[in-house]
Order: C-alpha cells, then structure tokens, then sequence
C-alpha cells in the first residue's frame, strides 16, 4: 500500500521548508512570515525505493474567522486522507499550547504520528527537555533541520522501515539501555569493544571518532541488554558546527531513553565542566548513573586516584551514594565488576515498594528526628508514598508545613531512605505536600 503522510503543525515551525526538501524542488512557498500555505499541497515522492505522496496542509489556527475555519478543515482534510501524520515542533519556540490541541486531534484520529523537532540548526543551547516532547503522548521524535536536512534520513528509514526490522525492534523494545557518556576520547568505544571482547566500533586516538549513538545487543551473565555508543560532549565554543552540535543532541537523546548510564572520566583530564553537565543531564532524568574513571592503568601513584575520587564526589554532592570505579580497558581492570553492578542497579530500579512498608520504615524514622519550623511550630508528616511510575523515582511526603521544610532536612530524609532501601546509583526526588490539601486529590 502507497504511503500518504502529511505534515502538520502550528503556522512557521517548518513545514513547507521540510515539505520542498522531501520534494527535492521548492513547491511550496516559504516566508518568514506565519500563515504562508493555507491550501494543501500534494508532491510524489520516493525514497530508497519506497513511493509516497506527501502533503503539505496550513498550520493549525485557532479562530471563528472564514479564513481561519477553512484553512482548519483543510489541515483535518489533509490528516483525515493520509495514513501517516509528521507533526512538525518549533525547538526555538518550544511546546505551546496549541501543540496540545493539534496533538489531541491527532491521537483521535488514530493515525501514525512522527514528531520532527524542528530548526536544529537554529538552536544553541545546551539541552532541549525532552519530557515536553513525551507530554504530547507520541513516542517516536526525531531532531532535525527541514533546510538542511540533517536528521531527515533517519526519519524517512524510520517511517519506512520493513516488517522484519520493525519486529526486531519490537523485541528489543523492553530490554534495558545502558548508555556510555563522556567527553571525546575518554575511551567508550573501547570500553563497548572490551565488553563485546571484539572490535564493534572503531577505536582511534583522534577525539570525534563516534558521530553517531551506536547500538550493540549484549548477552552475557545472564543478563540482555542494549549497549549504546555515545558521540563526546563538546565545549560549549565548538558547538557551531552543525554536525558537532547534532552529535550532542543525539547524546542527550541517548541519555533519555536510557536505564543506566556510564559516565566515563579521563584520569589525565579529571572531573571538568563538561563531565558536571553530563552527570547533571543523567540526574535531573533519573536514569541509573556509575562513574568510571577510566586510563587508570597510565597513573601509577594510587594517591593521584584518590585524590581524583575525592575531588568527583566533592563535586556531584549532595547526590554521593553511586558507584566510583577505576577501570582500564587495555588491562580490564573492574570492567565486569562495574558491569555487573549496572545489572544489580538496573534490577533494583524495577522493584516495588510497598507503601505501608515504606510508611512502616520511615515514619518511626522522621518522629525520632524532631524540627522547629521557622513559624513556631513543629513539623509533622503523617504519611508518605512511593511513586513508582516507570521505576523508582519520586516520594510524596504530607506535611502540615511543606514550604517551610529545610534542604538540610530534605537530605536527611533522602539518606534515610537510601540506607534503608539500598538504591545505590539510583536518582530520587523528595517532595512535600500539604496533607490539609490533598483530601479527595489524586496522587500523581
């Protein structure tokens, strides 16, 4: 059957540009005024084989005007026909809220949908949140320029991919993501050829070799997984090269997606920026983090490692109960030691927790510990509950004075509930509600 995919979005986020590069000739008119194309626009197309029309429809309005109504029947015409929806985002803009409106029509018809984060060439900052994407209710998002094609490949490979690769992909779906990251030559290539015990990617000590995120299945010990190569963060300076600051995102986008991540430190280079913004990145997503100081076999004063160690933890506290290892690719030092605790990790993030045995433990806990609010008054929390959506997270404690509440005693209830639930390498965040306020309110 003959793919019909249409591109939809709100007015200037792209779309007649990513329609006349797919077309591969200007077809449609662009301007950098909103509100240019208003009648849809239909092209043939090819790619690798695979023949399709495109269509390109007026940017979702919102208005009682004539224009306005029909330039809206015309973008439901244009989905309404097509078997699969490119809904096109503005990253300078980011999500509005009438993304959420198109999204919802979108879900209602029950078609294909493929987000394409737009103008990636355009945008310069460190990190796009890629959760405001995943609140739109669409899993499959693609970063890419509509002018100069970066990313579109992959799109168009992804949208046309055949049974059979669509299956392994749906087998592989639910097996956990360990993720490599760090700076350029820090050694994750090697490491991903050490475990594999062959040469998957190449190795070289120019910095950059990895441009792209390289997945790899890994059985052993019992345990499947996917391994991904990372492209090297690079300084913030260097990202004006397209296809550098492309790399970036595609690692950020790794990181998302990911169950664990190994952080990989450079003994020569140490704990730097850079190394601070990945470990931030893997922290504010809650993903599984273990830090290898790797090239440990080039320092011979074990004093230098310590040192180095000590500096790391100083730097990534309060959040200090992770796994540290000193490893060696060339002599495989504690590769399979920390290998292993990934696994143990990614284990424990799966478990569940019950929450009146959670309330069992930490309640005698928190009456033990006694505080003076600023108001006068004492603190009292008379329930809590694990959050355990997609993994061990988020804990809800209700309190009569939840504003109020120190960050010193908010790290004392964190590391209670470390030492009690063993979730080394496991980022969590405590919040507090007022337990007048949530009568007849749902837990999320």
């Amino acid at each position: 059957m003959k793919k019909i995919i249409s591109i939809v979005g709100q007015p200037n986020v792209g779309k007649s540009t990513l329609f006349n590069y797919l077309a591969g000739y200007r077809k449609a008119i662009t301007h950098y005024s909103s509100g240019v194309t208003r009648d849809r626009i239909y092209c043939d197309c090819k790619w690798k084989g695979n023949k399709f029309t495109l269509i390109d429809s007026g940017g979702y309005v919102i208005g009682k005007k004539d224009l306005q109504i029909k330039i809206c029947e015309q973008f439901l015409f244009a989905i309404e026909e097509s078997t699969d929806v490119i809904f096109v985002i503005d990253i300078l803009s980011g999500i509005l809220p009438i993304d959420y409106k198109i999204s919802n029509i979108l879900q209602r018809s029950k078609k294909k949908v493929f987000i394409a984060v737009n103008k990636i060439d355009q945008y310069k900052s460190d990190i796009y949140e890629i959760q405001d994407i995943l609140k739109l209710g669409f899993n499959d998002y693609f970063f890419l320029s509509g002018s100069t094609g970066q990313g579109v490949n992959e799109l168009l490979n992804y949208i046309f991919s055949n049974k059979k690769e669509i299956l392994i992909k749906l087998k592989n779906y639910n097996l956990p993501r360990i993720t490599l990251v760090g700076r350029k030559n820090v050694g994750k290539s090697s490491l991903i050829n050490t475990l594999l015990n062959k040469n998957q990617s190449i190795v070289c000590d120019l910095p950059g070799t990895t441009r792209d995120c390289i997945e790899v299945i890994y059985n052993k010990f019992n345990f499947k997984c996917i391994l991904i190569d990372t492209a090297g963060i690079i300084k913030k300076k260097r990202k004006k090269e397209d296809l550098e600051y492309f790399s970036f995102l595609r690692t950020t986008q790794a990181i998302y997606n990911s169950d664990l991540c190994f952080l990989i430190i450079d003994t020569k280079i140490g704990f730097q920026k850079q190394d601070i913004k990945i470990f931030k990145i893997i922290k504010n997503t809650f993903k599984g983090i273990i830090i290898l100081i790797n090239k440990c076999d080039l320092i011979k004063k074990k004093s230098i490692l310590q040192n180095l160690k000590q500096n790391i933890i100083k730097k990534i506290y309060p959040f200090t109960d992770l796994p540290i290892y000193f490893t060696s690719n060339f002599s495989k030092q504690n590769i399979i030691k920390a290998f292993n605790q990934a696994i143990s990790i990614i284990k424990k993030q799966k478990q569940k927790i019950n929450t009146s045995y959670f309330n069992k433990i930490m309640l005698p806990i928190l009456k033990k510990k006694t505080i003076n609010l600023s108001n006068g008054r004492n603190l009292s929390i008379k329930y809590c509950v694990p959050i355990l959506k997609k993994g061990i997270k988020k804990f809800l404690f209700f309190s009569n004075n939840p504003k109020l509440i120190p960050r010193s005693y908010k790290r004392f209830i964190e590391k209670k509930i470390r030492s009690n639930f063993d979730l080394i390498g496991i980022p969590i965040q405590i919040k507090f509600k007022n337990k007048y306020k949530v009568k007849n309110q749902r837990i999320s």
